[in-house]
């Protein structure tokens, strides 16, 4: 619980100050729930936890969104593809929570994107057929969102000619489309998502520590009574760099590491009850003058779907869906992932675009429970809960949309454990951001008049924090050289570097470059440029001394590197090989042939 005399805003600032703090805690208490894993399952399952009054840890062994909860498609939806698998609870429960999170929950984070379902040329009769068909499809999706509330935050599907659809993307082969049917889903920043359920945790009194990995179980005869947890922040050779962190309940949402915690319970034979597999998804990020459209695509492809969303001054292109058992901490897209996606998209573009194009690319790993079909892309998006040891709760599967009902399910098996409580409030629960975040965005000029910014610098920063935007626009007005641009990225302000060390967890610049920011991905040259101004502003909130930041700045350029080299590679195995060239910040070991100890205690 939070201490009253602290108020939520100030107890969900995620400062260095805090994590010694919040470390501390870790070492002295024992908490209800522990939660090993900081991406949004993670988050999500802190947060109720906390929200039902328990005393709540969670530990990460990187960054909050790290893994694959910074590297989605940013959409926020039911997934239309799943109405053709006759999916449709998971359908239904996903577009449940898209209304929820852009009406109620989160409405500054995820907001309504148009999406074109080209309608591909043919005689009249399979014309006919294939508007019946996706029309059938699109109008069971809206059907499923709740007609009534305009979709529960999303505007209703239209039908399109073959004219409407190229007035609303201009960039549409005339010739290989007859019409399209243009619907509507959630679009999200996942990375900024994921922190702002970290801070709302924080501040109903969760301790939340990144650079903390669980490299061992604490366990009283067959009952898992804790972890025991390395401070990946502590100099070499600190004596208390590792130590246990006591639980009665120790919930496990690592993803695609969800195969790991099984295994370190093998000596005492613990079956882990399900398996996890990754399946790869790249992305590529292409300036908005490359394509010229006011919607979205999505696209049949010979394996899944393929979606064109715009994203600011972007696009995003994507995805793959193919098995990967490689470095799991740092997935590599390779030159087939990158060609396979252009000959995807091009055969729809009056311009089809090139590497040349090609500004950013990301790769991530899905976690799907492992089943009886050899393709990733048939897998189930379901998630599952399990208790493979008593003390232990293991939640993998689900897909990002899903996450609060994955976070309510595992929170709802250990209360059960621990005797009993509340039930879970997240759906009721606004995020930090949200409270009053309406009236504030319809009063923005206003409050850019009264704070002497610019209107455009608001409705940015209105866009990225909700309410919240007024601390960021305090610390300008405490140190006015925070306004200014960041360097090679102008559309981000020097505050908001300054804002990710002192409350959101920022502690390395690989942390504000790739995910408060999305600098490393929608800039061409990656965040390099804007390596040397960003150390500085984190070095002046954070303490570093010249030596930091330019240790900093060096590995963030030799990340990039990496990155660009593996996109040069032919295959997987060559990618992986030349990303694996670039040292993790925090020092962690590569995946492949870990070792990871358990501990029993007496």
């Amino acid at each position: 619980m939070r201490d009253p005399a602290i108020s939520r805003f100030a107890a969900s600032h995620l400062s260095a100050t805090r994590r010694a703090d919040d470390l501390r805690r870790l070492r002295s208490e024992r908490f209800d729930v522990l939660v090993v894993g900081g991406g949004v399952t993670g988050a999500g399952a802190a947060l109720d936890a906390a929200a039902r009054g328990l005393k709540v840890a969670l530990i990460e062994a990187r960054d909050y969104a790290a893994g694959t909860s910074s590297r989605s498609s940013k959409l926020i939806h039911g997934g239309l593809r799943y109405l053709e698998q006759l999916e449709f609870g998971l359908v239904h429960e996903a577009l449940t929570e898209r209304g929820l999170l852009s009406t109620r929950l989160a409405p500054h984070l995820v907001r309504p994107v148009p999406i074109l379902v080209p309608l591909p040329a043919g005689g009249l009769p399979l014309r006919a057929f294939r508007r019946s068909y996706y029309g059938l499809g699109v109008a069971t999706y809206d059907a499923f969102a709740g007609v009534l509330g305009h979709g529960r935050g999303m505007p209703l599907h239209r039908h399109l000619t073959r004219e409407g659809a190229r007035r609303l993307f201009p960039s549409l082969r005339g010739d290989v489309t007859t019409g399209a049917i243009r619907y509507f889903d959630g679009q999200v920043d996942d990375a900024r998502l994921v922190v702002t359920l970290a801070r709302t945790a924080a501040s109903l009194g969760a301790a939340m520590v990144t650079s903390a990995r669980a490299v061992g179980f604490l366990r009283q005869a067959r009952e898992v009574v804790g972890v025991r947890v390395r401070d990946m922040e502590a100099r070499p050779g600190d004596p208390d760099a590792e130590f246990e962190v006591r639980a009665r309940t120790v919930i496990a949402a690592t993803g695609v590491w969800s195969d790991d915690m099984s295994r370190m319970l093998g000596d005492v034979g613990v079956r882990p009850g399900f398996r996890v597999r990754a399946s790869k998804g790249v992305h590529l990020v292409v300036p908005r003058s490359a394509i010229t459209g006011e919607a979205g695509l999505i696209l049949r492809t010979p394996t899944s779907v393929l979606f064109v969303i715009p994203w600011g001054g972007h696009w995003i292109i994507g995805t793959t869906d193919t098995d990967w058992q490689l470095d799991r901490s740092h997935p590599a897209a390779s030159a087939r992932d990158i060609q396979y996606i252009l000959d995807q998209v091009n055969p729809w573009l009056a311009r089809p675009l090139s590497t040349d194009d090609i500004e950013g690319v990301y790769a991530g790993l899905r976690p799907l429970l492992s089943g009886e079909a050899d393709a990733t892309s048939k897998l189930s998006r379901e998630h599952a809960v399990i208790e493979p040891m008593l003390g232990l709760l293991l939640v993998a599967g689900g897909k990002y949309t899903t996450y609060r009902v994955m976070a309510a399910d595992v929170v709802d098996r250990a209360v059960r454990r621990l005797g009993g409580g509340q039930p879970s409030t997240t759906a009721q629960l606004p995020l930090l951001g949200a409270d009053g975040y309406a009236a504030t965005w319809r009063d923005r000029l206003d409050l850019a008049r009264r704070r002497g910014v610019p209107a455009g610098v608001v409705e940015h920063l209105l866009e990225r924090y909700g309410t919240l935007t007024n601390e960021l626009l305090a610390l300008v007005e405490a140190d006015p050289a925070l306004a200014a641009p960041l360097a090679g990225a102008p559309e981000y302000l020097a505050a908001e570097v300054a804002y990710a060390a002192y409350a959101e967890g920022a502690l390395h610049l690989d942390d504000v470059l790739t995910r408060r920011t999305r600098i490393s991905f929608e800039t061409a040259h990656r965040g390099t440029e804007s390596a040397v101004h960003a150390a500085e502003v984190m070095g002046g909130v954070l303490g570093w001394d010249e030596a930091v930041r330019r240790r900093e700045v060096e590995h963030y350029l030799a990340r990039v590197d990496a990155e660009r080299e593996s996109q040069r590679m032919p295959d997987d195995a060559t990618a992986d090989a030349a990303r694996m060239g670039a040292a993790d910040v925090r020092g962690l070991a590569a995946d492949r042939g870990l070792e990871i100890p358990s501990s029993a205690a007496l």
